[in-house]
């Protein structure tokens, strides 16, 4: 009987310990316990995955399920659809802080790039519910857009222009009663879950410096960074991209506002270095400050904005020659630019010189973001088609200005981490981790290169592999797969 009541009591022991157990772990701590029988959804095999944030550079399997990074793992993994990515690196997604073309057509061009999360910042939207919604469930890869300081501006003075301001926006002081209309629609533009703050005083140099600290102050109240152009670029005192940049770094610091400093290479020009220094110097001293670079030589805006009237040649050091008529590849005269000019067009200025392009895309600080053109034609700077592949091609590649990792954290984690602060979201963006969104390019180290050109310059990237959007693949053995829309609205919280 003694032994018989041991034996029962040894039993229940176990029992109650398995119960303990199953309240300890729980359903889903069983799930997990049991993940291994159950196959991902994806699964990455054999590649070598970089992260910037931990570092790992090391062969492993991915498994995907539900959107997410489910398993990083060293041992096999089984999956519904299994990819074999040997001898291929498999990174975080690129996220391009800066990218004016928001259409389908340039998703396809950012996807073939590596593109997963494509960012208008620096000129936003005056209406963030109707940006977003107008491209909700329609894209192919992720999108976002701030409040934009330009934008709004035209709206209360009644610009003409299409895209950036070319009437009363760009050439007349605000007044009180327009200044306070604006600071509403920028409020009301932040409570809607706009990612940022837009703002390119280039183009509306009207706007006092009192009216771009309010922006600032504004910003500041909503955690949002403010993504600048300066208000001067160039090299003739005092209006040099160093005074713009003095002018910005002002009202970060006045107000508490985040700031980055967009395409820092046109704004420098041979200065750039300088400018570099100045943004670090700014850091060092406790300021939130971040800039970004494309990598080229040639920049690109609207003919008819206020970049170019009068002292353009002073101030960039170029001419006429200088300037390319992106319609007909042309490089322009006295007489041409006057007729492009009232007729209205995208130009590309071939003013950035090398060695400052080399140097901003080399520095571990300074972002890669591409400021791509909406594909109204079919001649366009090609940055908004290849930057990304350009810099890990030519410069990490051939030119070895950087190594693998600098570059990839350049176009991934820091870009997420300047935006998860306002949008938390951006967390489980540009890393490879357990619990992340799956956004992952999957690329050739050997072979990826930009082959659009000023002259050809919608051409597709090469050397992209494969291309996964919240799960879905978008890019398959580098081809642009028909019918899938994974993208998300990249978004700050919505507030009352």
């Amino acid at each position: 009987m003694a032994r018989r009541r041991a034996k029962g009591s040894t039993g229940k022991l176990i029992l109650g310990t398995i119960g303990v157990v199953l309240l300890l772990v729980g359903f889903s701590g069983m799930r997990l316990l049991f993940a291994q029988d159950q196959p991902y959804d994806v699964v990455i095999a054999n590649g070598r995955v970089m992260d910037p944030e931990s570092g790992l550079d090391a062969a492993r399997n991915i498994g995907i399920s539900g959107g997410k990074i489910r398993a990083i793992s060293s041992g096999s993994l089984k999956g519904k659809q299994t990819i074999d990515a040997k001898g291929l690196v498999v990174a975080p997604g690129f996220i391009d802080l800066h990218e004016h073309g928001q259409e389908p057509k340039n998703y396809q061009f950012q996807a073939h790039d590596g593109v997963t999360t494509s960012l208008e910042l620096e000129a936003g939207t005056n209406d963030v519910d109707k940006w977003y919604s107008a491209r909700e469930g329609k894209a192919l890869i992720n999108f976002g857009v701030s409040i934009g300081h330009i934008p709004v501006r035209m709206k209360v003075f009644r610009d003409p222009g299409p895209f950036l301001a070319t009437g009363e926006a760009a050439r007349r002081a605000a007044t009180e009663e327009e200044l306070a209309t604006m600071a509403a629609l920028m409020e009301e533009g932040f409570k809607r879950g706009a990612v940022a703050e837009g703002m390119g005083v280039n183009y509306t140099p009207a706007a006092s410096h009192a009216e771009i600290v309010e922006m600032f102050r504004l910003a500041a109240k909503y955690g949002a960074s403010v993504h600048v152009h300066l208000r001067y670029a160039g090299m003739k005192e005092p209006t040099t991209g160093l005074a713009g940049l003095e002018e910005v770094i002002a009202a970060a610091a006045a107000t508490g506002a985040p700031l980055h400093v967009v395409h820092i290479t046109s704004m420098g020009l041979k200065f750039t270095p300088q400018l570099i220094d100045m943004v670090a110097g700014a850091k060092k001293q406790g300021l939130d400050v971040t800039t970004e670079c494309y990598p080229y030589t040639a920049g690109s805006t609207a003919l008819q904005s206020a970049i170019f009237d009068a002292g353009w040649q002073e101030s960039m050091g170029i001419t006429f020659k200088d300037i390319q008529w992106a319609e007909t590849g042309e490089r322009l005269t006295a007489e041409t630019f006057e007729k492009y000019r009232k007729q209205g067009g995208i130009v590309v200025i071939h003013s950035i010189p090398e060695e400052a392009a080399r140097a901003a895309v080399a520095n571990p600080m300074v972002m890669i973001a591409s400021d791509g053109m909406p594909l109204t034609g079919p001649k366009v700077h090609p940055r908004g088609q290849a930057t990304f592949s350009r810099v890990l091609g030519h410069y990490v590649r051939e030119e070895k200005a950087l190594d693998l990792m600098t570059a990839l954290k350049k176009m991934t984690l820091m870009p997420a981490q300047r935006l998860e602060k306002r949008a938390p979201m951006f967390k489980d963006k540009g890393r490879i981790r357990v619990g992340a969104d799956a956004d992952i390019t999957v690329f050739d180290a050997n072979t990826i290169i930009d082959k659009a050109t000023y002259e050809q310059p919608l051409e597709y990237s090469e050397g992209i592999r494969f291309v996964f959007v919240n799960g879905v693949a978008v890019v398959k053995d580098g081809q642009l797969l028909d019918g899938v829309f994974p993208g998300r609205a990249a978004r700050a919280p919505i507030s009352q």
